[in-house]
């Protein structure tokens, strides 16, 4: 088995090496622009909601009804993703996608946009969401060798955590430029790009169920349930993922309130985060097989720089310790990612990466009701302390839970942990 070589050998010398393999190279250039396009879209539409209503209360329900799919649904996703073809599925949810951000172009061209379509759309694209995520997930791992996968998931975490800068720039750009109704139609034509690498796209494994293998999210949960590689890292993002990962909510606080900035210091350190986390992710794909102590080792410093941003006295301290966090809270993120997928059979894989959406992104809108209301108890600097807790906890979890002795750490294993 490709991820059973080199016992022992926790780091690799190239971060790259995933982009040895041709159908990953073909899938990582989509990437590249797909996901631009849609967080250029995101920005488009928070402006395109401004306009239209001028309402901050207006653009927080967009934003919150289309996370709904994702929190009362998101386990789901995993189910069709295990019972079709990886490649074929993708190929439809990104066509879906390109649909939608098209039906948004022609409304705002003919003047018919609206919120009500605004939301539409939004909760249409987030039901696409809970099963295009973990399909494009659990698709990662069928193009590169287990060797790789580390790599594979830090250059796929490198691309969204760059959109997130690129994507709002370019929709900044285009907005003064032409307005914000063209940014729908890039967003459009974007898909494109990763639709045509799909179709070129022949993975080196197939997803393929087998037929003694049971179905649904309770077989998935009970999978789980026997796999320490497994239950343990969705144990430490559930935790991280509710309290620690809700930037969108403190940062504009700690911005506006902390330190009586304006949008340009919130632009300031959302940057400043999103260059960490690149750097996190990157960091990852040196890692050959992922190992609980790296996981603890990344909570913990996750923890010491969301306790050191809560007490940064300016922006300027601010800006490094955002840093330090982005890019442990990210390695962190992509480490539990892949320790996940390595030790999941293909057959279970779509589920179980839906049950890792689920507690990282799908909690998204339990933990923001949590983080503000922390925020205007205490300030954003109570909420980012809690954060840090619950990072702290998470990695006393991992260091109390004994591994089975027939278990190694360190490599693929899909022996049922019995203990």
């Amino acid at each position: 088995m490709p991820g059973q070589s080199g016992k022992g050998v926790a780091v690799a010398k190239n971060g790259f090496r995933a982009l040895r393999s041709v159908p990953f190279r073909w899938y990582f250039g989509g990437q590249i622009a797909s996901a631009s396009g849609t967080f250029l879209q995101q920005t488009a539409i928070g402006w395109l909601v401004l306009q239209l209503t001028g309402s901050a209360s207006a653009l927080g329900l967009v934003l919150a009804v289309g996370g709904l799919p994702s929190l009362l649904l998101g386990p789901w996703g995993g189910s069709i993703a295990d019972r079709f073809d990886l490649r074929r599925l993708l190929i439809v949810t990104q066509a879906i996608y390109g649909a939608l951000a098209l039906a948004i172009w022609i409304a705002a061209t003919t003047g018919h946009a609206g919120v009500p379509l605004v939301i539409a759309i939004g909760v249409a694209g987030g039901i696409v969401g809970i099963v295009d995520s973990p399909a494009r997930q659990a698709f990662v791992s069928s193009l590169v060798p287990s060797d790789d996968l580390a790599s594979a998931v830090s250059l796929n975490g490198v691309v969204f955590n760059s959109a997130r800068v690129v994507g709002p720039a370019l929709a900044g750009v285009l907005i003064v430029a032409v307005g914000v109704t063209p940014c729908f139609l890039v967003n459009a034509i974007s898909y494109l790009a990763v639709i045509g690498a799909l179709l070129l796209i022949r993975p080196l494994t197939r997803n393929k169920r087998t037929g003694t293998s049971p179905t649904g999210v309770a077989a998935a949960v009970r999978y789980a349930r026997t796999r320490q590689q497994v239950w343990l890292p969705l144990t430490m993002m559930a935790l991280v993922g509710l309290l620690a990962f809700n930037f969108s909510v403190v940062l504009p606080v700690l911005a506006k309130q902390t330190f009586h900035g304006s949008g340009g210091t919130y632009g300031l350190l959302s940057t400043m985060l999103s260059v960490g986390s690149i750097a996190g992710s990157l960091g990852v794909g040196l890692v050959k097989h992922p190992r609980r102590q790296y996981l603890i080792v990344t909570a913990l410093a996750f923890a010491v720089g969301l306790a050191a941003t809560a007490a940064a006295p300016n922006v300027a301290t601010a800006t490094v310790t955002l840093l330090v966090t982005g890019a442990a809270g990210f390695a962190f993120t992509t480490l539990a990612s892949t320790t996940i997928q390595l030790h999941t059979a293909p057959e279970y894989r779509g589920r179980i990466v839906a049950l890792w959406v689920f507690v990282y992104i799908g909690t998204t809108p339990i933990g923001s009701v949590i983080t503000g209301w922390l925020s205007g108890l205490g300030g954003p600097r109570l909420a980012l302390l809690v954060g840090a807790v619950s990072c702290v906890v998470a990695a006393l979890i991992a260091l109390r839970v004994k591994t089975p002795p027939h278990i190694d750490d360190t490599l693929l294993d899909l022996t049922p942990s019995r203990s």
